[in-house]
């Protein structure tokens, strides 16, 4: 993804496209099974009046904008809201990338439009795209909250668990948040031994996923089984399992980093 320039509240001075939301479900022109994002001099042109704005960025010399309107709102013929999950694959990777990047910059900066500090209203942007407020001069970045997912192997099997907030019947490999003064491996040993009561070595880093709908950092590791029987912590995880390549439940889809994981897992076993 390449885009340039610094985000905020902006005045718009030409047209572009138009990343707009309703909740997580994006409004794209249809022709057919293909989609599109709308190119647009503003809202106005698809009879929306979105109730919070933002600028973007440049991609390839065009401005990015990004959207908020409420339920309901009337849209022209040709043009639909979608889920962001939905249209991977079916836009440019380039596009979806800067799409969830600008669901997450759109809907913090609503959320932040007053200082945390002092309480007033935050204003501007600085030239690295954080809010100041222009009272106090506090700096305030958009939140990114880190994540280490984790596949984890003893033999020929991989390690998923059913949590509690999946759909019933999904399985997925183990994730959590990275607590303040921790490491990524003490992250990813923590979370595997609170949520499924074993021991993991060999720690391996697989690759990171920007994941748009939680404004995470999901980075991604591979590990071994070092010990101890599972056990699940029962305020997350449901049940967790040792799975076969050829007896796998059901997955995450390809959108996510975890499907990867699982995915690279299939491929190993076919070697």
């Amino acid at each position: 993804m390449t885009i340039k320039g610094v985000c905020g509240r902006q005045s718009i001075k030409r047209p572009g496209l138009w990343f707009i939301f309703n909740r997580d479900k994006m409004l794209v022109s249809t022709r057919g099974e293909a989609v599109s994002v709308p190119f647009a001099s503003n809202p106005a042109a698809f009879n929306l009046k979105p109730y919070w704005e933002v600028y973007v960025g440049l991609f390839n010399d065009s401005p990015c904008y990004s959207a908020l309107v409420n339920e309901g709102a009337e849209i022209p013929p040709k043009m639909q809201f979608q889920g962001l999950r939905g249209l991977f694959g079916r836009l440019n990777d380039a596009v979806f990338g800067i799409a969830g990047r600008a669901l997450q910059l759109v809907k913090w900066d609503y959320a932040h439009q007053y200082c945390s500090r002092c309480g007033r209203p935050a204003g501007g942007r600085n030239e690295d795209g954080a809010q100041i407020c222009l009272h106090c001069g506090y700096l305030s970045y958009p939140r990114i909250s880190p994540a280490v997912i984790v596949a984890v192997l003893k033999e020929d099997r991989i390690l998923l668990a059913h949590n509690n907030r999946f759909p019933k019947k999904r399985y997925s490999v183990i994730a959590g948040y990275v607590e303040m003064g921790e490491t990524l491996e003490g992250c990813v040993r923590r979370e595997i031994r609170e949520e499924v009561g074993i021991e993991v070595k060999n720690i391996r880093y697989f690759g990171s996923q920007s994941w748009a709908f939680t404004s995470s950092l999901m980075v991604a590791f591979t590990a071994d089984y070092a010990g101890g029987e599972i056990s699940v912590d029962t305020a997350e995880i449901e049940d967790a399992g040792w799975f076969a390549a050829d007896s796998l439940p059901d997955i995450p889809d390809r959108v996510s980093i975890a499907r990867k994981l699982i995915d690279w897992f299939v491929q190993r076993q076919r070697q």
